[in-house]
């Protein structure tokens, strides 16, 4: 199971307070405004700074 579009509805970047998408292959959260990824482990977001990478 993917993360519930009820929560994908209040997750924000912890950086810049944007809201986030699911990333095409369903492994991540994508910031459209700093382009960070957040891991999606186990169906759990990870929505820490220090684990996430920068995507163009």
């Amino acid at each position: 199971m993917a993360v519930s579009q009820d929560l994908l509805e209040i997750l924000v970047c912890p950086v810049c307070k944007e809201s986030v998408t699911l990333t095409v292959d369903q492994t991540g959260l994508k910031c459209p405004a700093c382009k960070r990824v957040y891991p999606v482990r186990d169906d759990i977001p990870v929505m820490l700074v220090d684990e996430a990478r920068v995507e163009e």
